[in-house]
């Protein structure tokens, strides 16, 4: 897949299970330093809850160094884990997960909690209105003065974001693109310029 789903904006789903109230709440974080905050904020908002459990993967899905779960008080591997396993089958990524629990007297016991925070899980993510997330590479693009006009007229028909421009010696354009795309523009970019180019992947 090109593309990961992240939500268009933060959202709040409810749900009751044996009088306990699960309020989930959905969030596009992107890196840790967001989700932490996030989380923290959700703390904020609901200070006398019982739990404020949360799972993140706050990058590209398959960046497990972006990925994290709490079970914040829960018996342990009830509720953080489930939601992360719920969150790594989705398809989502910049994407965080808090579900705070107001306890309702009647204790659900381990499997019960799990079913619990898979299903709010599960069901936030189900309604959340996404949008897609192209993954991309930063790219370094220096040429020379001669070439700017008919330089930025190809960057303005791309798909290419052009991050920043810096003018000294020669143009230096940042980029980010379109990994996939990105093997043909190459080429077409390289003709473009007669090879008279300098390209450089920041990422690598």
């Amino acid at each position: 897949m090109d593309y990961f789903l992240s939500p268009t904006e933060p959202q709040r789903f409810d749900l009751i299970i044996k009088k306990s109230q699960f309020i989930t709440q959905v969030c596009r974080t992107k890196g840790r330093a967001e989700a932490k905050a996030f989380i923290q904020s959700v703390k904020e908002t609901f200070p006398d809850a019982n739990h404020h459990c949360s799972a993140f993967i706050a990058g590209h899905p398959n960046n497990v160094h972006l990925w994290d779960q709490s079970d914040d008080g829960e018996p342990k591997g009830t509720a953080g884990k489930p939601m992360l396993n719920v969150l790594q089958h989705s398809d989502f990524g910049e994407t965080c997960v808090v579900v705070t629990r107001y306890f309702g007297g009647i204790k659900l016991g381990a499997g019960g909690l799990v079913r619990a925070y898979s299903q709010a899980v599960q069901e936030a993510l189900t309604n959340t209105q996404t949008q897609q997330i192209f993954p991309r590479d930063n790219i370094q693009l220096k040429i020379s003065y001669a070439l700017l006009g008919k330089v930025e007229y190809w960057l303005e028909q791309s798909d290419i974001d052009v991050i920043n421009k810096h003018f000294d010696t020669d143009i230096i354009f940042d980029l980010a693109v379109i990994p996939n795309s990105w093997i043909e523009q190459k080429t077409t970019l390289t003709n473009l310029c007669q090879g008279s180019l300098t390209l450089t992947n920041l990422d690598e």
